[in-house]
């Protein structure tokens, strides 16, 4: 099966090929992208830290994060205003996430994160990037079928 990019609805269940058994999802933003990974037999999450570091640097990173993980497929965050309405994070979200893609050969699934530092900080997480990166896909795994 080619590496997809596929985008997955806030509620929505999903069909992602069974071969794909590890994640590493990425809360980005500009500065900071925080990073969790799971997998699909658990269906659990655990919040790994985040990568400050723009540009070529972040990649950099994320390649060293794919090199320790080797996750099967990667979920990014795709914030949206809470009526749904994209706006210019969404734009850039979803740029990284093709970026990615395009990089590192994995399939990238998009998710819905409205919300997920939110509630990151309403947990106390210490480092909300990674915590928010948690509850993307936690979200994810918890879509799967």
């Amino acid at each position: 099966m080619a590496p997809a990019q596929l985008y997955l609805a806030h509620t929505a269940a999903i069909y992602v090929a069974l071969q794909y058994q590890t994640f590493l999802a990425l809360d980005f933003g500009l500065k900071r992208t925080g990073f969790a990974v799971g997998n699909r037999l658990l269906r659990t999450a655990q919040p790994q830290g985040t990568i400050r570091a723009e540009g070529d640097a972040r990649f950099a990173k994320i390649a060293e994060q794919l090199r320790t993980w080797q996750p099967d497929a990667l979920v990014v965050g795709v914030p949206f205003h809470p009526d749904g309405a994209a706006h210019d994070n969404t734009v850039r979200a979803r740029r990284f996430a093709r970026q990615l893609h395009g990089r590192f050969r994995l399939p990238v699934f998009e998710v819905d994160e409205r919300y997920s530092t939110t509630e990151a900080h309403a947990q106390g997480a210490r480092d909300a990037d990674a915590a928010a990166a948690c509850i993307i896909l936690e979200q994810f795994l918890r879509n799967l079928p």
